[in-house]
C-alpha cells in the first residue's frame, strides 16, 4: 500500500510540474515565434489593415472572389457550425439556395461542377480558405466583372494557392482575402 501511496505522489508532483510551469511557459512564448506574434496574421491593403489570414470574411460583390459561406456570418466571436445534418430539410434548402445563387452569377456552369466548399459551411463557420477548384470557378466571373483577361486571374490564382501542410496534409488552398487583396493590386 504504501509503495502505490508514494508512486501516486510522483506521478502527481511530475504532472504539477510539467502542466503547471512547463506548459504554460511553452505557451507564453509561443506566441513570440508565431507569424503575428499572438496577434493573429494581419493582412495589410495600402498600410491599412484589412483583416487576418486565419479569419473568413464575406464578399459578397462579384468582382471579388468568394470564400466559404458561413452559419454564423463570419461573427469570430460566435464561431460554430450550423448543427444541421446533411438529411436536415432545411439544410438542404439552404444549399440548394446557395447553388442557386451561384449559377445566377456563373451560368457557364453545372451543378455537378460546383465544388462542395462553396455550398457548405465550415465547422467554425470563419473558414479563410477555399479549394482550388473553388477559387477556378469563379476566374470567368471575376475576369469579366474587372475587365481583365481570364489568363491574367488565373495566373493570379495559381500565385496564391498553398501547397498541403508539410507536402503532405490536406488539400491545396486559396486563402480568399489575400487573392482579393492581391487581385486590387493587380489592377493597378
Amino acid at each position: 500500500m504504501k509503495k502505490y501511496i508514494l508512486q501516486s505522489l510522483r506521478l502527481t508532483a511530475v504532472l504539477l510540474v510539467l502542466l503547471c510551469v512547463i506548459y504554460p511557459l511553452i505557451v507564453a512564448f509561443a506566441g513570440s515565434f508565431s507569424k503575428g506574434q499572438g496577434g493573429g496574421e494581419k493582412i495589410t491593403k495600402n498600410g491599412q489593415v484589412v483583416g487576418y489570414a486565419l479569419l473568413g470574411q464575406s464578399f459578397t460583390k462579384p468582382q471579388y472572389f468568394w470564400g466559404r459561406p458561413s452559419a454564423v456570418g463570419y461573427k469570430a466571436d460566435g464561431s460554430g457550425g450550423s448543427n444541421k445534418g446533411p438529411s436536415n430539410p432545411d439544410y438542404l434548402k439552404e444549399v440548394n439556395g446557395r447553388i442557386d445563387s451561384l449559377l445566377k452569377y456563373h451560368p457557364y456552369l453545372k451543378r455537378s461542377d460546383i465544388p462542395s466548399d462553396m455550398v457548405t459551411a465550415s465547422g467554425s463557420g470563419l473558414d479563410p480558405n477555399i479549394s482550388v477548384e473553388g477559387a477556378a470557378i469563379q476566374i470567368k466571373r471575376v475576369a469579366q466583372y474587372r475587365k481583365l483577361n481570364e489568363k491574367e486571374v488565373a495566373d493570379l490564382v495559381k500565385k496564391t494557392v498553398k501547397g498541403p501542410f508539410l507536402g503532405l496534409f490536406g488539400p491545396s488552398t486559396v486563402n480568399v482575402l489575400e487573392l482579393n487583396v492581391a487581385l486590387d493590386n493587380l489592377k493597378k
